[in-house]
Parts: structure tokens; sequence; C-alpha cells
């Protein structure tokens, strides 16, 4: 029998998955690695601490499930999105810490070229907003300060990565230097039009032109590794929300996927039609098998369960995140209270870097536990504010939300989502399905599947949420929700 082995390096942890070809789970493991937080709104992670997390989980993964590599048919990459790398070409070393999709540290650089104009060029060319969440002024910035970083990079010594490029590199001994479409489209300088570096925005942003990886289709030869004893292809590589999206077998235009994981993240599958939102949503490369470009609708919340991290780490509210969730249950409701996780600033639809998180509502009577229920509601709450204005952008109606990711294992979140969102919320048997998404990647560029329809015909629903509350008890809830962010948005 033939394995697909994913790995998913995510924004806290890293993880290798083992799946069969009917997409069952053979076995799996999983490394958290360090956070950095030196400055304020900066986020940042060591990139050799990713891959050797990553590698550790590989090594684990075989031994828990007893496959040997020749079992394996391919390997499929599937990684937080925007986190920016470079590193020197000759010696393989980073020449800096990773900056995160969630640093803010450029928010005022972006806003200064909005000002100047900049945005709507940008979003017509890349379809995305502009904002310090794309690798872009990452990359720029790390230029800029970095010592001898730009005469380093204009001498073709150095290499700039978001992960999936940074893994595939070293799985290949330092010989590869590529990326997908899907996280290509992510850095603010792919044009998803001409599907292109655009020599006009590495302009703008003063970024050499040789520091870019190759770019292919998500299903793909990449290259192979030799770290396991014979060569392994690398064939799938795709950002974790695409690949989840994948993994969801939404295939068709109108069907959408939400995983709770570090950030929430929405996705509607618009197939070969590339929307421009007009209601705070970004267009992006879906996962592309071929050679036709494929796009979705993306909402991003860059603090999802994160939040229950920040209970757990910084308030120390409950020794697990798991325990946070069980201490939430036992309230009815936040009784009056609403958490604004803004940490980092605020994603879609408001994308305001500048706006800064708030407990509101608190009176004597509130406990940890409605605290705590309050920051579970929130997840919810930013979910359903993406879905809304998806809703207002896609000519197709919305009839149904599939979920994954860590957090959709909470029953109560997902129960609360459907009221909120008035539609099903369908959870599937596999929840892992960013891993899922790339696993098929490979399997397709290897023939082990035929076409993403045999993919499709593997999917199964584990449980569905229907709505239980009015749709005026949710409307009231959701504005209480909006009043109270507006009142931590700094340009309001």
């Amino acid at each position: 029998m033939a394995y697909l082995l994913a790995l998913d390096q995510g924004t806290s942890s890293s993880r290798s998955i083992l799946f069969d070809h009917r997409g069952n789970l053979i076995a799996s493991a999983q490394q958290e690695f360090t956070q950095h937080f030196p400055l304020p709104g900066w986020v940042e992670h060591d990139a050799m601490e990713i891959w050797q997390s990553q590698l550790t989980t590989i090594h684990q993964v075989l031994n828990k499930s007893g496959i040997q590599a020749p079992d394996i048919a391919a390997i499929g990459i599937t990684n937080q999105r925007e986190t920016t790398v470079v590193w020197h070409r000759k010696t393989g070393q980073p020449i800096c810490r990773a900056i995160v999709w969630q640093d803010r540290r450029t928010a005022d650089w972006c806003d200064d070229l909005r000002q100047q104009g900049y945005g709507k060029t940008i979003q017509e060319k890349t379809g995305l907003l502009l904002d310090p969440y794309f690798s872009a002024t990452k990359i720029a910035w790390i230029l800029r300060h970095i010592p001898n970083a730009r005469e380093l990079a204009e001498n073709d010594e150095l290499a700039f990565g978001t992960i999936d490029s940074w893994l595939a590199y070293q799985l290949s001994g330092q010989k590869l230097h590529v990326t997908d479409v899907t996280n290509a489209s992510r850095t603010m300088l792919w044009n998803i039009h001409t599907q292109q570096w655009d020599a006009e925005l590495l302009d703008l942003f003063d970024i050499p032109h040789q520091l870019l990886p190759e770019v292919h289709p998500s299903c793909h030869h990449f290259g192979d590794t030799q770290l396991f004893g014979q060569p392994i292809p690398i064939a799938g590589i795709a950002g974790d929300q695409q690949s989840a999206l994948f993994g969801q077998a939404c295939f068709n235009s109108g069907m959408a996927k939400n995983t709770y994981g570090t950030g929430c993240f929405t996705l509607l599958q618009t197939g070969g039609f590339c929307s421009q939102s007009q209601h705070g949503l970004i267009t992006t490369a879906a996962c592309q098998v071929n050679q036709h470009p494929q796009y979705a609708l993306e909402g991003s919340v860059f603090v999802g369960g994160a939040v229950v991290q920040w209970l757990r780490d910084q308030l120390h509210l409950a020794p697990t995140a798991t325990a946070i969730g069980e201490l939430a249950a036992t309230v009815e409701d936040s009784d009056g209270v609403v958490f604004v996780p803004a940490f980092t600033g605020l994603g879609a639809p408001y994308w305001d870097a500048n706006a800064r998180g708030a407990i509101l509502g608190l009176h004597r009577g509130s406990t940890a536990a409605h605290i705590a229920k309050a920051a579970i509601e929130a997840i919810a709450f930013q979910t359903a504010e993406l879905l809304f204005a998806m809703q207002k952008d896609s000519p197709t109606p919305i009839i149904e939300l599939r979920v994954d990711g860590g957090a959709a294992s909470n029953d109560a979140l997902l129960q609360f989502q459907a009221d909120l969102l008035g539609i099903p919320v369908i959870r599937p048997k596999i929840i892992e399905t960013t891993a899922l998404g790339v696993a098929y990647l490979a399997g397709l560029q290897t023939g082990i599947y035929s076409a993403p329809e045999e993919c499709a015909a593997l999917w199964q629903e584990q449980q569905r949420f229907l709505p239980q509350i009015s749709r005026s008890h949710a409307a009231n809830r959701l504005e209480n929700w909006k009043n109270a962010v507006s009142r931590l948005l700094s340009r309001s």
C-alpha cells in the first residue's frame, strides 16, 4: 500500500501526518516551537527551530507507524503563510529570525503607502489589501535593517521564502528554491492575473527579483528528498488555508470552509473567476492542479484559537486549552462580557493594524468562566463577520460551512457558530483537512488519485450543527459584538 506524508507546518507547532490512499489518518506527531515577541506588535520564529521540529515529527511519525520510506509515495508540504524567511544560499543559515504573518512592525509604512494611493494598484494586481500581514513589507524591512542584507541580495547570495520554500530547501539538501501559486499569492508581489512576479511591485518595495523562488502549480513534482534513505518526491505544496479548502473537497464555486487555528480563515471557492471583494475580503489563489488558475475569496481573523492560548499562558486561567473550554462550559453565556482579541490588529473586514484588544462589559459578578466564554464566542463572532461579508460578495448563496482545525472539536463553539450564521455548520470525520488537502495534491501528482472528484468522494460528514436561536436574537448578539469592535478601531 502506498502512503502519503503531509508536513503541516503551523504558527505554533509542526506536525507530520501519514495518510493511506483512502485518506485515513494512520499516524501523526506534533511538536510546538518557541514564539518570540521582542517588541509590541512584533512576532518572530526561529526558522532553524521550525526545521528541526518538523524533521523530528517526521521521524516520530515513521517510528509510530512502522512505515518505511519505500512505502511513502510522496510528500506534501502545507504551511503557515506570509511568514518570511531570508537565508544565505551558500550556508543555508537564516540572516535573522523569521517575521511571522501576525507581525505588525510595518503598519506605519503600509499606512504611508496607502495614503500615497498604492492600495488600489496592489489590490488590482494581487487581490490583496495593503497590509503588513503579507510578505512584501516584511522582506523589505529585513533588507533595510539587517546589516549587508541588501548588498547580499543584489549579489544573488540570499534567498527569500515562505515556510514551504524553507522546508523544501531543507528537505532537498539545500537545492530547491521553490514555492506554489497559493503561497506566492500571499506575498503582495505575485500578479494573480499574469501569474508572474510583478516588476512594478518589486520596484515599489525595492526587492531584487533574484531573491524570489520559482513558482509552480500546487500539484507538481517540485523535487525529491534523499533524507530518509531513498528518493521521495515532494509532489504537493499549498498554503495551509488553501490546502484546507482542497481537503474539504470545496472544488465547486460557492463552497466555503473555515479553519479554526491560531487564527481563523474562511475561504469561498470561486473557481476560474477572479472576484474582487467590495466588503473587506481579499482574492487569493486556490490550489492549482494543472495550468488553469483557480481563485477564492478569503477573510482572515488574526487571533482565533490563539486567544485561548493567551488565557492559558499569559493569564494562567487554566493549565490547558482543553481546560479553558471546560471552564467556559460551566456558564450558560458570557453575562454581557465581550472579548475582542485584537492583539495584533484586526483583519478582515476591518483591516486595522493599530487596533488593540479589550475585554468589555465587566462587572462585579464577572468571573473567569465568563471571560473564557467570551473568548470562545469571539472566535465565532469574528468568523460570522467574514461569512456575512462573503455572502455580500458572492453571486451564489452560501448554504453551509465546512469546518476544520483544532478548535473545530469544540461542539459548543460550532453550535454558537451555526446560531450566528443561520446555516448548517458541518464537521467532517477527518478534521485534519489542512494536511489531507496537500496529501491529496501529492497523490494526484503521483497518480494515486486520477482526478479531484476521486478525492471528493472520500470526504465524509461527522456532525452537522443546525441553528437553534432566532435570527433576531442572533442579530442582537452580533450587533453587540460590532459595537464593542467599533470602540477599538484606531481609525474611528
